[in-house]
Parts: structure tokens; C-alpha cells; sequence
């Protein structure tokens, strides 16, 4: 059945409301969570949760963005659409990630930074892309997991990784669907049509060399088989996490800087 889903019918099981996030990640794969808040400039946003935890015993800052389950977590989480608050919180873990040379993962979830008037006023822009710099630098290990729904600069604020990780439903765009086909046909109803044309699915930027590996999910999606998706997650983070340590510090944060640079580019030409 896997192999025969729609770019669309990955897009609806991405977004399905009982589809695990950062909360139920964070209390199966770590111990020893504490949360830490706020972005010591102006606020708390708890679109974003973030803190120090052990995996497999060893310290990680872990931060991802977070929806809710119910209508009630998604008027308190903003729905999973960053406030510049979250995003300054996110880069304030992840430099004392660097000072305590703690690994970073990521948890990726969103369906975009929130774009009201009042966000672009406190600096969402510069907010995302100072996220960009800084985590291109970091010389700690970073492995940024999308879980469910990864759109636009909301997702990228958090998925500078040396390693980039698809759950195998989850989608990577720079837009959503819905967006693509209001933009180019001046009518969402296509999106099912504009999410194929988007090669927003895992096989596809795998492909494509935007992602490094799919994480498997029970078929129909994590959420009919948590336990089973944790273990998978679980294992994937460890062997990615295992390679990294190899690495060296300034050539982790060199080889990041280069991997994302060459995203789109065009092959050299031969010479004639």
C-alpha cells in the first residue's frame, strides 16, 4: 500500500491530528527532560519546546516545534506556527548546545512561521534567518528530523543539520500545497495536483539530495503504531548520531556549511 500513496495522501497522513509530536517523542526516546523557556529578549512562545535531556543516557538539546492534539493545544501552541520568540529560544539552546558540547536534534512539524502583522514587527524574518547563520556554524553534531508537516522558512529555522531525517509520510516544502496552487493557478483546490508537481514527499528529496534518509512508518502512518515509529526514529538518530561523533568539530560545521550551499546547484559544465 506504501509504495501506491499519492504525494497527496502522504500530505493528509503528514497532518493527521493523532500524528505523534514533540511531546511524545521527547517522553519516548529521552529521560530526564527539562524544558527550558523563553528567549531572554521578550517572551515565551510555546509554539516551540525546547530543552537538555539524555538519549541513551548521553546530554542532547533537543527543540522541536509543537502542535496539539486538540483544539484547545492548538489555540495554545499557535497551531505550530513560530512566533521570532521561538526561533530566538531555539538558537539561545542550541548556543549552549555549542558551549556544552551537547549534540542538537530537531524535531520538525510545522506548517510555517506564523506570518501575522505583529510577528513581522517583533522580526520574524530576521529571526529565521539568523537561525540559518548560526546553525550553519555550530560545530556540535545536528540531526533535524521532520515528523510530520515542513514548510517554508518555519521548518528550515530548524533544519540546518548534518544530517536531515524523513519520517517516510512526512513532507518537505517550501510551501504548502494549498499555496503552491492559489499562487500558480489562483486556485487551491488543485493542491492535490501541486503537491505532485512539489516533490515534497521523502522518496522524492531523497532523490533529489535534500534529505540524507527515510525513517519507516507502519503502514497507514505513525500514528495507527507509535511505539513502532519511536523505534525507528530511535534507531536512526543513534547510527546517524554514532557517525557524526567521527567527525571533527570545525569540519562538522565546514562540511554543513558546504552541504547546504550546493542544495540547487546546477552541475558545472563540461568544457567544450
Amino acid at each position: 500500500m506504501r509504495d501506491t500513496l499519492t504525494a497527496a495522501q502522504r500530505v493528509a497522513i503528514a497532518r493527521h491530528p493523532q500524528r505523534p509530536n514533540i511531546t511524545d517523542y521527547i517522553a519516548a526516546l529521552f529521560t530526564d527532560f527539562f524544558e527550558q523557556r523563553g528567549d531572554r529578549l521578550g517572551g515565551e512562545d510555546p509554539a516551540i519546546l525546547g530543552g537538555i535531556a539524555c538519549f541513551h543516557g548521553r546530554p542532547v538539546t533537543v527543540i522541536g516545534t509543537r502542535k496539539g492534539k486538540t483544539l484547545e493545544e492548538n489555540l495554545q501552541c499557535n497551531f505550530g506556527m513560530p512566533n521570532p520568540e521561538g526561533y530566538r529560544k531555539a538558537l539561545r539552546l542550541m548556543r549552549q548546545a555549542e558551549k556544552f558540547r551537547r549534540p542538537v536534534l530537531t524535531f520538525i512539524d510545522t506548517s510555517g512561521a506564523y506570518p501575522g502583522l505583529e510577528a513581522e514587527a517583533r522580526g520574524q524574518g530576521e529571526a529565521i534567518a539568523r537561525n540559518l547563520m548560526e546553525m550553519s556554524r555550530l560545530s556540535v553534531p545536528i540531526i533535524a528530523v521532520i515528523t510530520g508537516e515542513g514548510n517554508s522558512g518555519g521548518a528550515l529555522a530548524l533544519g540546518v543539520g548534518d544530517r536531515v531525517l524523513m519520517l517516510e509520510n512526512a513532507v518537505y516544502a517550501i510551501l504548502s500545497p494549498e499555496g503552491f496552487a492559489s499562487i500558480l493557478w489562483k486556485d487551491a483546490a488543485r493542491h492535490a495536483e501541486a503537491a505532485e508537481l512539489m516533490k515534497l514527499t521523502a522518496p522524492d528529496l531523497l532523490e533529489l539530495g535534500v534529505i540524507d534518509d527515510i525513517i519507516p512508518e507502519p503502514e497507514g502512518g505513525a500514528h495507527l503504531a507509535p511505539a513502532i515509529a519511536m523505534r525507528q526514529v530511535d534507531r536512526a538518530i543513534s547510527r546517524h548520531l554514532a557517525e557524526l561523533d567521527k567527525e571533527g568539530g570545525r569540519a562538522l560545521a565546514a562540511a554543513r556549511y558546504q552541504k547546504f550551499r550546493n542544495l540547487g546547484a546546477a552541475a558545472p559544465k563540461e568544457d567544450l
